[in-house]
């Protein structure tokens, strides 16, 4: 029981720890005998009223607190218990590890701001009063900071009809993942949301000029918005449905030598590009240069050459098909490379392509009916064969018109020669000196190689490569043309041709 008489004490009642007085008023003191120090009772208990430091905090426990935070301004609150082992503190200190992030203030709990999203962070605790600060408390477990989204950046925005589609690269989530993605246009606010790049704004105004703004959310909020894009005005596009077709390489001819006049190859069918869906801007004004198909060669002495002439590119806007390659001279090498490859001659290899198929491959070949026929033009659809036939071409969107067929190899003496591919290839000279075919004109097709000659006589001709053609497919008719096109109208379609240079408005 606690001793409540004068005692050189001044009249302070003293004991141990458990005879303090049970029912204490503010103000009141004792003297503390387990704790050798006089104490005061406080609004927060019983502390040390002597000039001492006040004691260690204990219990902290940290909290995220995410809710609208921008993004690294993450946000957590500290709570915990002060310290009875000391004396009065007046204010206490929160510190983060990492990046020493601190609050201070009265009392738990105390709020830490600033902190970077997605880190992971511990807390500690001191107290102070005007005799000092007292040592760290225990650190808290650790708590992940997170935060609403970083602004995401625009890539690229691309005009449609009353609609722009927004390009965005995602930056950084928080620490919370990102549930969607929104675009809002300025000028008029219109907005379209999405779970990731691109999204289509649609509702817009055809002839008017945007900008756009992309946030995205997660959990804890929305974003920032992103900095604005570079402008960009929808327009009433037409889509359009197009081939492009270069001119198909020559055929190779029989030359004279002294061994052997062997056949030719037939000449690679020209490059096909086909695209569906292309959008045109009204107004815009698209050039279209038709590709010539390559000459075929004239026999003669051996050194004059070992392909004929390659098909030449067609060009519409920003599409390039590439010419045929030429077809090889008889036991003058291999076939030339183009958009289909030329076929070859004389145990060689037909040419590579970059648009279509290679051109075929023979083996040696001999005057008076023995050996191989020249190789086959390649062709859009299919390889050149080595024994004579060029490959075959294409059909435009289905349409059962084919373009782009390989030119047939000359045939052995009293041989038949190749048959052109379908699609336009010329077929191989049958022997006997004979020429080959030219294939069909604005097929791209490629021309027929001569067949081998049973003397040293060569006046024998490589067909021509067929010219290119461009076509144009749309659901509404083009405001403007030049190099007078042929029109059609199949199924309530547009359909512009071109065989020769020209240009096409809407």
């Amino acid at each position: 029981m606690a001793d409540l008489r004068a005692s050189g004490l001044g009249g302070v009642p003293k004991g141990t720890t458990a005879d303090r007085p049970s029912s204490p008023s503010i103000g009141d003191v004792f003297y503390n005998g387990d704790l050798g120090y006089m104490e005061m009772y406080t609004t927060q208990g019983w502390f040390a009223a002597t000039p001492i430091n006040p004691g260690i905090p204990t219990s902290v426990v940290a909290t995220n607190s995410p809710a609208s935070r921008a993004f690294n301004n993450g946000r957590a609150s500290v709570a915990f218990s002060v310290g009875t082992d000391g004396g009065l503190p007046t204010s206490f200190t929160v510190t983060s590890s990492p990046g020493s992030y601190t609050a201070t203030g009265s009392n738990s709990p105390l709020i830490v701001t600033g902190l970077q999203s997605n880190t992971d962070y511990t807390y500690t605790v001191t107290a102070s009063n005007n005799f000092g600060t007292s040592s760290s408390s225990s650190a808290s477990t650790s708590v992940k900071a997170t935060t609403v989204p970083q602004a995401p950046t625009i890539t690229s925005v691309t005009p449609g009809n009353a609609q722009v589609e927004v390009a965005f690269s995602a930056n950084a989530t928080g620490g919370s993942a990102i549930t969607s993605y929104t675009v809002t246009s300025s000028p008029g606010n219109i907005t379209a949301s999405g779970a990731s790049s691109p999204i289509t704004v649609t509702g817009l105004t055809n002839g008017t000029s945007y900008t756009f703004t992309v946030t995205a959310t997660n959990a804890n909020g929305t974003s920032s918005a992103s900095s604005a894009s570079s402008s960009s005005t929808p327009q009433n596009l037409i889509s359009a449905d197009i081939l492009v077709v270069a001119g198909g390489g020559g055929g190779g001819a029989t030359v004279r030598n002294l061994s052997s006049r062997n056949p030719a190859g037939g000449g690679g069918a020209g490059g096909y590009l086909e695209q569906s869906g292309r959008l045109f801007y009204p107004g815009t004004t698209y050039n279209i240069l038709i590709g010539g198909g390559g000459p075929g060669k004239t026999g003669g002495s051996a050194g004059n050459g070992t392909t004929a002439a390659n098909g030449v590119d067609t060009v519409f806007d920003t599409i390039t098909a590439i010419g045929g390659g030429g077809g090889a001279n008889g036991d003058l090498g291999a076939g030339a490379n183009g958009g289909s490859g030329g076929g070859s001659a004389d145990n060689q290899a037909g040419g590579t392509a970059t648009q279509g198929n290679s051109g075929g491959a023979t083996g040696y070949g001999n005057v008076g009916g023995v050996g191989n026929t020249g190789g086959g033009g390649g062709g859009a659809g299919g390889a050149g064969v080595g024994t004579g036939n060029g490959g075959s071409g294409k059909s435009w969107f289905g349409n059962n018109t084919y373009y782009s067929g390989g030119g047939g190899g000359g045939g052995i003496y009293n041989g038949s020669g190749g048959t052109g591919g379908q699609g336009g290839g010329g077929n191989g000279g049958s022997g006997s000196n004979s020429s080959g075919s030219n294939a069909t004109s604005n097929t791209g097709g490629g021309g027929g190689g001569t067949g081998s000659a049973p003397t040293a006589s060569t006046s024998s001709v490589g067909g021509n490569g067929g010219s290119g053609v461009v076509i144009i497919r749309t659901a509404q008719p083009a405001s403007a043309t030049t190099g007078s096109p042929t029109l059609t109208t199949p199924s309530g379609y547009y359909v512009y041709q071109f065989n020769s240079n020209g240009s096409i408005t809407y």
